[in-house]
């Protein structure tokens, strides 16, 4: 029997994706969030965040940033990796796979 590596994670392609349906994303990923112009403000479920103000995602880049932490991150998916605590690989995975992107 052969073994079949795994299919290459196209980054490019499912950033993309998930940016044109990050306003989704966020609402279910940060429910407590709300849009101020371009940026999406939340609370941090990462530490104990008291009010919204210092998580900001960027909805036109997917840029992050929690400015009380410095934790930040360039995309959708170094986002995704961050909330759900994981690598940047498992976290294009599993977009692509909620996004449909192949």
């Amino acid at each position: 029997m052969r073994h079949t590596p795994p299919a290459r994670l196209d980054f490019e392609r499912i950033n993309a994706a998930a940016l044109s349906a990050l306003p989704t994303l966020l609402s279910r990923w940060l429910p407590d969030g709300r849009r101020e112009g371009h940026e999406w403000v939340a609370r941090n479920p990462r530490r104990a965040d008291r009010r919204p103000g210092s998580f900001r995602v960027n909805m036109n880049s997917g840029k992050w940033a929690d400015f009380a932490t410095d934790d930040r991150g360039g995309d959708v998916v170094s986002l995704a990796a961050y909330l759900a605590n994981t690598g940047q690989a498992e976290a294009a995975r599993s977009l692509a796979d909620m996004l449909g992107v192949r």
